[in-house]
This record gives structure tokens, C-alpha cells and sequence, in this order.
């Protein structure tokens, strides 16, 4: 979005701040926070409070700019988002640009805000069903609807929110053709196939978790960009491979 359109929904969001009001808590962006969103358009992540994107097909990584340090990214209709609790913002950071007075937002996913009290909203400012308590993680779903975790219980998110059950692992969501995969380490899924970055590895299994292939990686995150295996680390390191873990070199 165009920089002084950003700065003065930031400014004017802080002025009207100053009037009488009933004092509270300040969320800010964790400097150690690094997640990921992936989607056809390439892979979006925020690392220290900062966002980075690599388009694809060529993937080369932009920093974003943003005036305060950003909690949570997320893709939304083709386009970036971007969280930013401390002045109670969600922006996007594509496309035609703008800005969402959305609270304390700090968690996205591909349809819903997050605020920290659980309480969510659409990217149109609607309120819609959320949670009560912040969300460890959320992701949108290969069905479409929404997944949270809170400490160890999985809830789906649609019209209404309903307990799926245990976790049974965690803390990472990941999109899957039937819904959604909950593990202790970062998956991509696909129909045939699940990638996880595990032990100095990222692994190729395949539906009874044989492995398949492997090729040496750094810890970091891993997802789908079409019909490529991309993954991305906390420093930066944009990799790129097919289905049958042969590096592409964008």
C-alpha cells in the first residue's frame, strides 16, 4: 500500500488514542515470533517483527515496510496481510493496499483476524465466529474452514466454533486436502505426499510415513507455492523444490 496512506491511518489511529479512556495492556510483535503463510503467489513470513515475500516464480526475497513491528502475516484474496497489535491495525501489504481498524490482532489466517481476547473478524471488518482466548496457531483449512489450537485442544471454526478434540501433537497447523494436520514439526501436505523439516532434514513421506526421500535443510518452515515445496528460514533462506525434492534454482 502507499506508504503515507499507511502512516496516516497510523497517525490518525494514535491521535484519536489521546482521548479519556480506560488504561490497558500494549500488545507488541514478539522479537523472536517467525511464522509463514504460503499460497500460489509465493511465500509471506515475518521473522524478529519484520515481514519478508518471495514471489514466485522467481522468489526473490522484498522486505516489507511497515511502521511498527508486525505480529502475524497472513494471504487473503491473492493479496499480503499483516498484523500490527501496538497500533491495533491489520494492513495489507499488496495489491491496491489499505488498512483494517481490527483491535489487537495477533494471529491471521486465510479468512479470519484474530485479536488476543479470541474474538475474530472477517478482512471486511465483520465480526464472525472466534474463540475466547488468544489461539496458539490458526490456519485455514483444505476444507475451508478455520483450525486453533489453544494449549493442547484442536477447534474448527465455521459458522459456529466446535471442539474437534485432543491436538494430539502441535504446535503447528498445516493446511490438508481433508482439513488439517497437527504436528510437532513444520509439514507441508499434499495429496500423496507429506514434507516435514525434522532433524538437520526436510523429509518426503508418504501416506503409511515411509520416507521417500530427503535432502539436507536448516530448521525453518515449509509449504506449498502451486505445484512446488518451498521453505523458507528464520535468516531468510528462500529454498525451492518439486514434488520429488529435485531443487529448482528460481
Amino acid at each position: 500500500m502507499p506508504r503515507l496512506e499507511l502512516l496516516c491511518a497510523v497517525v490518525l489511529l494514535l491521535l484519536s488514542a489521546c482521548a479519556p479512556r480506560t488504561v490497558g495492556t500494549v500488545t507488541v510483535a514478539r522479537p523472536d515470533a517467525f511464522s509463514a503463510a504460503f499460497s500460489p503467489r509465493g511465500v509471506l513470513w515475518v521473522t524478529g517483527g519484520t515481514a519478508f515475500l518471495a514471489r514466485a516464480p522467481q522468489f526473490r526475497v522484498e522486505k516489507l515496510a511497515t511502521p511498527v513491528p508486525v505480529a502475524d502475516v497472513a494471504w487473503h484474496d491473492g493479496d499480503a496481510w499483516a498484523a500490527l497489535p501496538s497500533v491495533a491495525l491489520v494492513v495489507r501489504l499488496t495489491g491496491t493496499g489499505g488498512s483494517l481498524q481490527a483491535g489487537v490482532a495477533v494471529k491471521l489466517s486465510e479468512s479470519r483476524i484474530y485479536r488476543e481476547d479470541g474474538t475474530a473478524l472477517t478482512y471486511s471488518g465483520e465480526s464472525t465466529a472466534g474463540l475466547t482466548g488468544a489461539p496458539d496457531a490458526v490456519v485455514t483449512g483444505g476444507d475451508g474452514l478455520d483450525y486453533a489450537l489453544q494449549g493442547e485442544r484442536l477447534y474448527r471454526i465455521g459458522r459456529e466454533r466446535s471442539l474437534v478434540g485432543a491436538s494430539q501433537g502441535g504446535p503447528f497447523l498445516t493446511p490438508s486436502p481433508g482439513g488439517v494436520l497437527v504436528s510437532s514439526v513444520p509439514s507441508a501436505v499434499t495429496r500423496d505426499f507429506t514434507y516435514q523439516l525434522h532433524d538437520g532434514q526436510l523429509l518426503r513421506q508418504d501416506a503409511s510415513r515411509t520416507v521417500r526421500g530427503a535432502v539436507p535443510h536448516l530448521p525453518g518452515r515449509v509449504g506449498l507455492v502451486g505445484d512446488l515445496v518451498v521453505t523458507v528460514t528464520r535468516e531468510g533462506q528462500v529454498r525451492v523444490f518439486r514434488y520429488d525434492l529435485t531443487e529448482v534454482k528460481p
